[in-house]
């Protein structure tokens, strides 16, 4: 049964960081591009980072994609495992964690827009 299981949230202090792990298993995660979500109680899902395919973004040789600037995405296609380094956590940050695994179809550098896998998400909860 191919799936994607995420790990490593916990209680962190503000001002903390935390790596976020998404492990694939039943399938070869480096042929899928990967984006991190989550969501916050009453609040709608958000994208917080694409890890794509070859891990750059097309024309440039910085890291992977990140829509926020205290998310760094990235891929270790030897473990079948993707990342997600938050630093600078505050308390809005909490909230479940997900990664979610698509497909691309010869695109490299971003995330489709529907995706294949979805894992049952991490609780990260930033308190003092």
């Amino acid at each position: 049964q191919p799936q994607v299981v995420e790990s490593g949230g916990g209680l962190v202090q503000p001002g903390g960081s935390l790596r976020l792990s998404c492990v694939a298993s039943g399938f070869t995660l480096a042929d899928y591009a990967v984006r991190w979500f989550r969501q916050a109680p009453g609040r709608e899902r958000e994208g917080v980072s694409c890890v794509s395919i070859s891990g750059r973004r097309e024309g440039t040789t910085s890291s992977v994609d990140s829509e926020k600037d205290r998310f760094t995405g990235s891929r270790d296609n030897a473990k079948n495992t993707v990342y997600l380094d938050i630093n600078s956590l505050n308390p809005e940050d909490t909230a479940v964690y997900y990664c979610a695994a698509g497909r691309t179809y010869g695109n490299y550098y971003s995330c489709p827009p529907v995706f294949d896998f979805y894992g049952q998400g991490t609780q990260v909860t930033v308190s003092s």
